[in-house]
């Protein structure tokens, strides 16, 4: 952890200088061989999170992924790039979209990010290229968070700036992806699609996200599927995998269930929730059985306006309700008029006359 942390402040501090080594703890011995109840070795204090810890995200993971670009930068730097400092109003993001942001708000992770550049400065530089229509701007390869947090604070950003083609940049692009943050599946779908649609090949995207061919057609008809406006008011629902994005793509197929999906997003509930809650409540409202509209029966009058009966059509049976005071008379009149008007129905329409 030590020499990590010397490293990292050795490269970004202003040269690489060699890391200190740690002496081993030692345990005096009283002068019989047996160890002195007063003069045994103390336990080790507890060591405070340092400074660099903290800016990598204050979890293993993130030491050791900050510990291996570390390596690298210092490859770059030995092969004669340097790191430099840029105003973040002359950079501009990649050409390529890859990430969601849910109604512009900041997850958790990037108000950490922030807070940790705040207090301990940018450790690791972004890597940019010159823009290629615009003078002295630069567009970023991988780095946006980075990037984002100093134009919040507004500071500089350290950078590697190199000279990249298109796909290069995209490469590097998700590159990061795939071992700073991951993409959630619907990111990663986004993502193949705004790529194919810049002209990229299929070989290219596939290195990008780092999936075999068959994973990319996955991502590609899964996106494919789903009206874009919905996967943007959604956002990128990290919860939410593979199979319940197919799913919900299916229920969205037909004109009625966009029509309720467009009504569920402007509700209050839907828009005050995070990501992955607005996919549960549109994915629910959409699996939710519509009960279909019961028709309501015909009434037949008298003269007077009066209810004696009401025709039903449901969806298996048909049937005339007759009030109670109708006079049971009547009933057998109509019953057996019923009958010889359902067989004189019959016999026309036999001879296509009905």
């Amino acid at each position: 952890m030590a020499s990590r942390k010397n490293e990292l402040r050795a490269l970004f501090g202003g040269g690489l200088a060699p890391t200190e080594p740690v002496p081993p703890a030692e345990t005096k011995q009283a002068t019989d061989g047996a160890a002195s109840p007063q003069k045994q070795a103390e336990p080790a204090a507890p060591r405070a999170a340092s400074g660099a810890v903290k800016a990598m995200g204050l979890s293993l993971g993130a030491m050791t992924r900050e510990a291996e670009e570390a390596r690298a930068l210092r490859q770059a730097l030995n092969e004669g790039e340097r790191v430099v400092t840029i105003h973040p109003d002359k950079i501009v993001s990649s050409f390529v979209e890859d990430r969601l942001r849910l109604d512009d708000r900041d997850d958790e992770d990037f108000a950490a990010l922030v807070d940790s550049i705040r207090e301990s400065g940018q450790q690791v530089p972004v890597l940019l290229r010159p823009h290629p229509t615009e003078p002295n701007r630069y567009q970023i390869a991988y780095g946006h968070r980075r990037v984002r947090a100093a134009g919040r604070l507004g500071v500089e950003v350290k950078a590697i700036v190199r000279t990249l083609t298109d796909a290069e940049l995209v490469l590097a692009q998700g590159k990061e992806n795939a071992e700073r943050r991951n993409l959630s599946f619907i990111e990663r779908g986004l993502f193949a699609k705004n790529l194919a649609s810049h002209g990229f090949d299929r070989k290219v995207i596939g290195d990008a996200l780092a999936v075999q061919k068959s994973e990319l057609s996955r991502l590609l008809a899964v996106v494919d599927t789903i009206p874009e406006t919905f996967i943007r008011v959604i956002g990128p629902a990290p919860k939410a995998g593979r199979d319940r994005w197919i799913k919900l793509g299916e229920m969205l197929q037909s004109d009625v269930a966009q029509t309720m999906a467009s009504d569920e997003i402007e509700f209050q509930r839907f828009q005050s929730a995070d990501s992955d809650g607005r996919f549960q409540l549109l994915f629910d409202r959409l699996s939710r059985r519509q009960k279909p509209d019961t028709p309501q029966p015909q009434e037949l009058k008298d003269k007077s306006g009066r209810v004696f009966a009401r025709v039903r059509r449901e969806a298996k049976t048909k049937r005339i309700e007759f009030s109670a005071d109708v006079d049971t008379g009547f009933l057998d009149e109509v019953a057996a008029s019923l009958a010889k008007q359902y067989a004189d129905f019959l016999a026309r329409r036999s001879t296509g006359k009905a």
